[in-house]
């Protein structure tokens, strides 16, 4: 612990952290509110649960007047209020006419142990559209509530410091998750943990940041201990590679979150739309014997194995007259470029007649389907050119060949996995789905094993900001210690603004506890 003088400096130095125009103050200063603010919020009321018929609707009222609400809509007195956060059955009533409206249970939240942080109360009643249009509207007509926006409850549950900003995407990535992977990845991200990663590096550059602001105030009087720097040095250091570490993950988070972007192309009447029909087990899209019948991209959602995908069926690839089937040739490439997976479907009936032949028939094939990329090699699950190929029409061909040509295939290493298939008499289809459900859970990764994932395009951009201003530390750090310093207060804006939560007194909390100014 080191003893030292206050200074000019010091205050000098605090005064320009404090000050609200430094672009690191601001996540702290717009997002956050202080407690007479939130005491001073809007009553609000809203249906919490889903809309629809349905056994019991949860109606939800939070802010300063939540009691009066519960008490108005109940005929509860102040000596029958139930327990906090405890049940109990009451009629509920028009607060104008004392019309009954329906009898549910009713719960009372004192603040600041709820969902918001504020007094919120709860009716849990009879789910009809009825019902509960005549609760919202006796609630609607209390001078002192009004009905919230959408969203406002979790961002009052975020201003009162209840939830992180990544908790609070968590919680709308829960909402929306329609597949088992999506669930356990956003209750991940609900349960904090991507957030501690971001406040325990932000805890790391707080106090490197610190530890170069009183270096510069105070290197010149000796007051120091040496090392200090190498210190810092050593933990950006750190931090840069763990956050390249991090940024590394090709999109799994991101992937799984938004779903996996399946493309099948080819040539036509390769018998692409016949696929999407078998895996999507519904004719959503025409199949014909003539060819070029696919003029658009046809796109359906898929539940693969608890992992979400969004399977697009595409134009066949062929050179043409027609202006619209040029149209849809362009945009199935430009589907495919885009593609996390392509599934490259090949009619095996059009297989050269000699098997020697097939691998680089293939090939060729994979080039024309694939133009703006080299073919992808063995392993194609850890090939940034994903690619599975489709070998269709099985039924069509001899046993003794396919076998032929899958014993050929085996001695060709350059090709993509390749699997036999007959959309018609779904012969070879559970082989598929296996290839193919393992290829999408290796994009996606497991939601559960490891550090949690990168689930939003903002996290990343921040991150990737936080590693340039990092770099920029490095680059001034024997040149101007103060430009040094800057680009460390880059960075800690950077995680800010994937947390909510930096603040200029939290820089000086460290200052003056490491160092014991003024003590």
């Amino acid at each position: 612990m080191i003893m030292l003088p206050v200074t000019h400096r010091v205050w000098r130095r605090a005064v320009c952290i404090l000050k609200t125009s430094s672009p690191w103050f601001a996540p702290q200063r717009s997002l956050r509110r202080s407690v007479g603010e939130l005491s001073d919020a809007e009553t609000i009321f809203a249906l919490s649960s889903g809309h629809g018929r349905c056994g019991v609707a949860v109606v939800r009222v939070s802010g300063p007047d939540s009691l009066t609400a519960l008490r108005k809509m109940t005929g509860l007195t102040s000596g029958r209020l139930p327990a906090p956060r405890t049940a109990l059955l009451r009629s509920i009533t028009d607060p104008r006419s004392k019309e009954l409206l329906d009898r549910g249970l009713v719960l009372w939240f004192p603040g600041p142990h709820s969902f918001t942080g504020e007094d919120s109360a709860e009716f849990h009643i009879h789910g009809g559209p009825a019902v509960i249009a005549a609760v919202l509207q006796a609630l609607g007509s209390l001078p002192s509530v009004r009905p919230a926006e959408a969203g406002e409850f979790t961002r009052r549950a975020f201003h009162a410091g209840k939830l992180g900003l990544t908790e609070v995407e968590g919680l709308g990535d829960l909402i929306h998750a329609e597949t088992e992977a999506q669930r356990r990845q956003a209750l991940r991200q609900m349960s904090g943990e991507l957030g501690l990663l971001y406040q325990d590096w932000s805890q790391r550059l707080k106090r490197a940041l610190a530890h170069v602001e009183a270096f510069i105030d105070f290197s010149e009087d000796e007051l120091i201990e040496e090392g200090v720097l190498n210190q810092v040095d050593s933990s950006v250091g750190e931090l840069q590679r763990e956050i390249k570490v991090h940024l590394r993950d090709e999109r799994r988070g991101e992937r799984l979150r938004s779903g996996v972007q399946v493309v099948i192309a080819g040539a036509t009447n390769a018998g692409k739309s016949s696929l999407l029909n078998t895996l999507c087990r519904r004719p959503a899209a025409i199949v014909s014997s003539v060819a070029g019948t696919t003029r658009d991209v046809v796109e359906t959602p898929l539940d693969l194995g608890g992992f979400p995908v969004l399977l697009s069926d595409t134009a066949g690839l062929r050179e043409s007259t027609d202006s619209v089937e040029r149209e849809g040739v362009r945009r199935a490439r430009e589907r495919v470029e885009q593609a996390d997976l392509s599934l490259v479907v090949v009619d095996s009936t059009q297989l050269p007649p000699d098997d020697r032949l097939v691998p680089d028939f293939l090939q060729g094939h994979l080039r024309s389907v694939l133009p703006s990329r080299e073919p992808p090699k063995a392993g194609a699950g850890a090939d940034p050119e994903r690619c599975l190929l489709v070998l269709n029409k099985s039924d069509l061909v001899p046993l003794d060949r396919r076998e032929r040509v899958e014993e050929e295939l085996r001695r060709s290493p350059g090709l993509p996995p390749v699997c036999f298939l007959s959309c018609h008499t779904s012969s070879g289809l559970e082989a598929f789905l296996s290839l193919l459900h393992s290829h999408v859970k290796t994009l996606c990764g497991d939601p559960l094993s490891g550090s949690p994932s990168l689930t939003q395009a903002r996290h990343r951009a921040h991150l990737q900001q936080c590693g340039l201003a990092l770099a920029q530390y490095h680059h001034y750090r024997d040149q101007d210690l103060a430009l040094a310093a800057e680009g460390v207060r880059l960075a800690l804006t950077s995680l800010g603004r994937i947390t909510g939560r930096v603040g200029a007194e939290e820089i000086l909390d460290i200052i003056f506890r490491d160092f014991c100014i003024g003590k």
